[in-house]
C-alpha cells in the first residue's frame, strides 16, 4: 500500500496484486492521509476510544464520591471520640 503512496507502483498494479477494490485503496489512502495531518497538527486523541475514557471518568468520579464519604465519616468518628472526653490523639479501644 505504501508503495503505491511513493509511487513506487502504479494503483492499478497495486490493487491487481493485493486484491483489493480501487475504491477501497482510495478511501484508505484518504484515511492514511487524513490521519498524519492530524498527527502533525498535535491531534493525538483517539476517537477509537472515546467510551473508554468515558468510563474512566465516570469510574474516578465514583472513586471521588467514595473518598469524599469515607472523608466525612472519619472526621464524624473523629469528633464523636474527642466529644467524649478524650485528646484528639487518644483513640480508645473497642
Amino acid at each position: 500500500m505504501l508503495d503505491g503512496l511513493r509511487g513506487e507502483d502504479s494503483i492499478a498494479e497495486l490493487y491487481r496484486r493485493e486484491g483489493i477494490s480501487q475504491g477501497l485503496y482510495y478511501k484508505w489512502s484518504k484515511d492514511f492521509m487524513e490521519a498524519g495531518k492530524k498527527r502533525l497538527a498535535g491531534d493525538t486523541a483517539r476517537a477509537a476510544n472515546t467510551d473508554e475514557v468515558k468510563d474512566l471518568r465516570r469510574e474516578a468520579r465514583d472513586l471521588k464520591e467514595v473518598v469524599a464519604e469515607q472523608t466525612l465519616e472519619l472526621r464524624f468518628l473523629k469528633k464523636s471520640i474527642v466529644g467524649d472526653g478524650a485528646t484528639k490523639n487518644e483513640i480508645p479501644c473497642i
